[in-house]
């Protein structure tokens, strides 16, 4: 027997024990790709906006809707009908099913919708809303993320959408950013805990088999999306590749090794590379550095922006190729499917292969299996009778009351008597809109303005008139008009008067509700008006107590001393209000922290794991440079009624290997009067590094409750190998020398050895 057929032998008992090995999943997966046609594999990668497919009123598909369904072989459809969130579940299943008829009856495969679910089930009638990603982070506890995970599911899938756009991991590290409020901060252990944990309750345990009461996840926006130069959405980034490694990739990783099923990609460039064409960081780094077989979706449009913004491709048709062939799997192009007819003519010409295209196709048609939609693409197996009941509204409420931050209680200002008269002022304080923010209702949130849609839910005023018995109201400045950011002096001398008769001014300050770019702004001073505001209002000699609403930081370094109290509610959503009346009068207790710095002035910001260069004293000689960091208030800042004192930090290990797990404990007594909750934060700084080390990093956190006047010991676990750093060579170090850990006022020094 001649060489080649024993080589022809080996392989064909290779293939037949690779084929033998194959999970049912993927034998099942093969069956379907293997019966399709290349315009099929092409439209399961073609994702339009459910405006195209249907009439007018978004009731049902349209005559055109169904032709181009058919036509093109279109896989998947996004957004709400109508952009607002009047439309009830019903109409969801309504819809879909029109869309399921159409899809199985030309190709035999499932339709997916998808839709962006940030905080709740955000544009279906009547669901539960929770906080915005930024006030669970303040929480600093992963099961408020858990918990608004798994109802956020639940209620999507009583729609029968089994795919939601969240949640969102980007790191707010740049606070002109108009989506801060969107991501948990700018921290990347916080982040990666609480996204962790988003995943894992949407999705449930096993990401082979979603069932009818959870969704696959997508993970947004790979990244680094949160950290534009110039601080304008969808602008450039200049993050290095050891930075992205070490920081922004991490809680991608982590997800992705949680089971997510799907990745949507950063609209921007960095470094001048579009990264929905760079082929490295899709490809490279997840698909194959992390063997993930799941599928990577663009953002609106941006396939066809690697051309007609970014003018990295000469034509349309050459992003496409650019963007397939770097890893993208579905491009959601949401007015058009002309980019079906492009990926067809680029197979034929050679330039995207047939194997790119069925993989593409593989991933998606392996989503669409695991999500169940071949077993029940008409979503008939679930019964929905928990949609927004007093379970979820429980979840959603303590959410609110843990993630609002009490920033500063001059002389005890804070409880309020419910005896205390009380005059309420702001723009902020007799609106839902601003406590709900963007994605809420409506893209840019305006329809939480709707007496329709949060007619039943508190306002400030609302619900300090609950708890309170003497409440005034004025506006005294107020916004107006279609531009979010325009406001306008109203009844203010009216207010400056009765203040004479009132006990406490309480100020709702802060900003209108956007979303995306248009929520971008040229600087993040708070308003003229409502500083000056606060000032008139403070010159009565009355005590002032300032209650932030703002999607962002606001820079309020000039009336800040004006105020005797500061609260940082952020957008705390449609219970927000109820759970900061019931924390004013002390009902509840305090115990949210800031997942990000709050900057004192314009132009200089420093996120709290900065370079210790950047914060140095006054060097001797004639060079005599400093630099310094001065921030309005710090990540992990927060108060609470009672206090803590921290005890008895003890590490088991002095000496350490690269493979040990350091056990680090600490005592936290309550010493106050009354019960507290604590978010225990435990930090790492880096003595010595071949590469500059940040001045500490958050390692780990762990949130306790504590009877007045006792003690727990809180105890973590702490590879050692969390204490590495990225290379220039993208590589992860963990060299011998000094580390010092942190909780509250201890620390300790190990020593790393080998």
């Amino acid at each position: 027997m001649t060489t080649r057929k024993l080589l022809l032998i080996a392989a064909a008992v290779i293939a037949g024990a690779v084929s033998c090995s194959k999970s049912p999943l993927e034998k099942k997966v093969d069956e379907i790709v293997s019966k399709m046609s290349l315009e099929e594999k092409i439209g399961q990668m073609v994702q339009l906006n459910v405006t195209v497919v249907t009439d007018k009123e978004g009731k049902k598909i349209s005559e055109q809707g169904e032709q181009i369904i058919r036509q093109y072989k279109i896989g998947s459809i996004l957004n709400t009908p109508g952009d607002n969130g009047s439309t009830t579940a019903e109409h969801y299943r309504d819809l879909i099913a029109q869309l399921q008829d159409i899809s199985l009856d030309e190709m035999g495969i499932p339709c997916i919708y998808g839709l962006d679910q940030i905080h709740g089930a955000t544009y279906t009638t009547g669901a539960t809303f929770f906080p915005q990603e930024v006030n669970i982070a303040a929480t600093f506890d992963t099961k408020h993320a858990a918990n608004m995970g798994k109802v956020l599911a639940y209620e999507t899938r009583a729609c029968n959408v089994p795919w939601v756009f969240s949640p969102v991991m980007d790191l707010g590290r740049n606070p002109v950013w108009p989506r801060v409020w969107e991501s948990y901060g700018e921290d990347v252990c916080l982040t990666r805990a609480m996204a962790v944990a988003e995943t894992v309750a949407i999705q449930g345990e096993d990401k082979d088999n979603i069932d009818e009461y959870h969704t696959a996840v997508s993970l947004k926006h790979y990244m680094a999306y949160g950290m534009p130069v110039s601080g304008q959405d969808r602008t450039p980034s200049m993050v290095s590749y050891r930075d992205l490694m070490e920081r922004f990739f991490q809680p991608f990783k982590a997800c992705v090794e949680a089971g997510a099923l799907t990745i949507m990609v950063n609209s921007a460039i960095n470094d001048g590379i579009p990264f929905h064409s760079n082929k490295e960081l899709l490809t490279g780094w997840v698909k194959e550095g992390l063997n993930w077989d799941g599928f990577f979706v663009t953002d609106w449009a941006d396939v066809k922006n690697i051309h007609s913004r970014d003018h990295v491709a000469a034509s349309t048709k050459e992003a496409a190729m650019l963007a397939v062939n770097a890893g993208i799997d579905m491009i959601m192009d949401p007015y058009t499917p002309d980019v079906c007819t492009e990926l067809l003519e680029l197979v034929k010409e050679g330039k995207v292969s047939k194997e790119r295209i069925d993989d593409a196709a593989r991933r998606i048609i392996r989503a669409k299996l695991r999500m169940g939609l071949f077993d029940d693409p008409y979503g008939k197996k679930g019964s929905y009778e928990k949609f927004a009941c007093e379970e979820h509204v429980a979840m959603a409420y303590q959410a609110a009351v843990e993630g609002e931050v009490l920033l500063k209680n001059e002389g005890a200002m804070l409880p309020l008597s419910k005896d205390a008269k009380i005059l309420l002022v702001g723009p902020n304080a007799n609106s839902m809109r601003t406590l709900n923010g963007g994605w809420s209702y409506s893209w840019q949130g305006d329809k939480a303005a709707s007496e329709e849609m949060t007619g039943q839910y508190n306002t400030i005023l609302e619900a300090l008139q609950a708890k309170f018995k003497n409440v005034k109201y004025h506006s005294a400045v107020e916004y107006y008009g279609a531009r979010w950011q325009d406001d306008r002096v109203t009844d203010l001398s009216a207010a400056v008067r009765d203040a004479a008769s009132c006990d406490v001014i309480v100020a709702c300050i802060g900003e209108n509700t956007y979303c995306e770019t248009p929520g971008n702004t040229p600087d993040i001073l708070l308003s003229s008006n409502q500083r000056d505001m606060v000032k008139a209002l403070a010159a009565t000699g009355k005590p002032v107590v300032l209650i932030l609403n703002e999607g962002r930081p606001r820079i309020i370094a000039d009336i800040e001393p004006l105020a005797k109290a500061v609260v940082d509610i952020m957008l705390p959503s449609n219970y927000g209000a109820d759970a900061l009346a019931a924390l004013l009068c002390g009902e509840e207790n305090f115990s949210g922290r800031l997942p990000f710095t709050y900057p004192k002035y314009p132009n200089r910001y420093t996120p709290y794991d900065y370079y210790l260069s950047e914060n140095v004293t006054t060097m001797a000689g004639a060079y005599n440079y400093d630099a310094k960091v001065d921030a309005q208030w710090n990540f992990g800042d927060g108060l609470s009624y009672t206090t803590f004192e921290y005890s008895d930090m003890t590490v088991d290990k002095t000496d350490f290997k690269a493979g040990d797990i350091l056990t680090v404990s600490v005592n936290v007594k309550n010493t106050g009067e009354r019960a507290g909750k604590e978010s225990v934060l435990l930090f790492s700084s880096d003595i010595y590094a071949s590469v500059a080390p940040s001045v500490r990093r958050l390692r780990d956190f762990k949130k306790v409750e504590i009877p007045a006047g006792e003690s727990v010991k809180v105890e973590f676990s702490l590879p050692a190998e969390n204490l590495a750093f990225a290379g220039h060579d993208l590589k992860w170090h963990l060299e011998p020398g000094e580390f010092r850990l942190a909780i509250g006022s201890e620390s300790v020094n190990v020593n790393c050895v080998e």
